[in-house]
């Protein structure tokens, strides 16, 4: 949360507490975020006279430095300088948004300078095709399993509302899921009769097991956030989608805090379905989420809505071919100021390495968890978790440790009331950063 004040703090915990939202959920994907500084203003070109004063110099200083560099000591995977937000504050919160590189930002301005201009209109476009081919091969999907939709809720919407429900059929998550799950199955089990079965996390891991004593031939999905926004624990999808096939349901990830994260292959997960969004691990903007679709499953799986972008050919008497690959969930045009962003961002993780991502951020998560436990604080992360997202229940005043992380500029979000912290370590950050953070809670132990 930018420039967090105890009045804004205080404000915000006390309106999180009115909404209704399944017992244990954070409120709201970012919750409340701690201190950040505002974002500089967007300088279109270094030759643009409306760029002027520092944001101009500084941007010239950046041409030319995009890319990974060499590894060190100080910056493990040469990413570092792609990352203004390095330079701005110790940034441990891409689990509530991740920062734009100087490689994503260009294309942002690239983009808005065409539209300003005009001068290839269709150019708008051209990323899209891109950005898919990107996608499937950095994530192990066909590039005709690809859809481009502009939220992940939408992916999930557009599965449940495509599945013939009956009264008595149900739905098993787990209760670490996102709350905009909860709102879907409890409208469904309002409209439908269906039921919801929730699968309890002791320890902040929730068990096969415990999922399997709650499936049978009543069981039309299996819905998990594949890596958790509350403590970022990370299921094994290969084993839920083997349990959910067993009892001949589907499998459906929230995969917004898992694409970009760490090496993967949906193919090899098994999982039928799963959706994301750019702005967190992708490193890229919000408006422009991949929904994958299994290809067995693009037959049965209905739009949701209808339009233009699903038109395939255009037929006499105005009947139309539509659109038989993930394409076909595009009813309209899509944000393609995003997917050019996407494109971008996805190239520079093709560069950096998606298992060298993982090696980086796990093992600096893990130091992280190590350090909060030292402290004689709560983690909230189980033990052994392979994901960069660390949280842990502090037991000290949340407006003063607020105040703390502010001033030593440490960005990482609050959840149940200011209870929970939890900090995201991503690609950029270092061993110093974790220690800032160590450093800052330890002040206050």
């Amino acid at each position: 949360m930018s420039q967090l004040s105890r009045r804004r703090f205080l404000k915000t915990t006390a309106a999180a507490s009115l909404a209704t939202v399944p017992i244990g959920v954070g409120v709201g994907r970012s919750g409340i975020l701690a201190p950040g500084s505002a974002p500089a203003r967007p300088v279109e070109s270094e030759s643009d006279p409306t760029a002027t004063g520092l944001d101009a110099a500084h941007d010239r200083d950046s041409r030319g430095r995009r890319g990974v560099a060499t590894p060190s000591q100080e910056d493990p995977l040469g990413i570092r300088h792609e990352f203004p937000v390095c330079e701005e504050q110790t940034y441990l919160n891409t689990a509530s948004q991740g920062p734009l590189s100087r490689t994503a930002y260009a294309a942002f301005e690239d983009y808005a300078r065409e539209k300003r201009l005009m001068r290839r209109p269709g150019q708008l476009s051209d990323a899209e095709a891109s950005a898919r081919t990107r996608f499937a091969r950095l994530f192990g999907a066909d590039e005709d399993e690809i859809g481009f939709l502009y939220s992940t809720s939408d992916g999930e919407n557009l599965v449940t509302s495509a599945l013939d429900w009956r009264a008595g059929d149900n739905v098993v998550v787990d209760e670490l899921h996102f709350v905009t799950t909860f709102v879907l199955y409890r409208e469904l089990e309002r409209r439908h009769g269906i039921e919801l079965r929730i699968v309890p996390a002791p320890g902040g891991r929730p068990t096969l097991e415990d999922y399997a004593a709650r499936t049978d031939d009543r069981t039309r999905l299996v819905s998990v956030a594949w890596v958790s926004n509350r403590n970022g624990y990370r299921h094994d999808l290969a084993a839920l989608a083997d349990l959910a096939h067993a009892r001949g349901a589907y499998l459906y990830a929230d995969a917004i805090q898992a694409l970009g994260a760490f090496d993967t292959n949906l193919h090899d997960e098994g999982v039928d379905f799963a959706c994301g969004n750019g702005y967190k691990w992708l490193f890229a903007e919000f408006g422009c989420a991949p929904f994958y679709v299994r290809r067995e499953h693009l037959e049965w799986l209905r739009p949701d809505r209808w339009g233009h972008g699903q038109v395939a050919e255009t037929l006499a008497d105005f009947r139309f071919r539509l659109r038989e690959t993930a394409e076909k969930y595009e009813h309209a045009n899509i944000a393609y100021g995003s997917t050019a962003v996407l494109d971008a961002a996805l190239s520079l993780l093709e560069d950096v390495g998606l298992a060298r991502i993982e090696e980086h951020t796990v093992a600096l998560a893990a130091e992280l968890r190590a350090g909060v436990a030292d402290l004689g604080i709560d983690p909230f992360t189980p033990e052994g978790n392979r994901s960069p997202i660390v949280s842990f229940r502090h037991g000290l005043d949340p407006v003063a440790l607020a105040a703390a992380l502010e001033a030593e500029n440490v960005a990482v979000t609050f959840q149940e009331d200011g209870r929970l912290v939890r900090a995201a370590v991503a690609m950029f950050n270092t061993r110093a950063d974790v220690d800032r953070l160590l450093a800052a809670l330890a002040a206050q132990v």
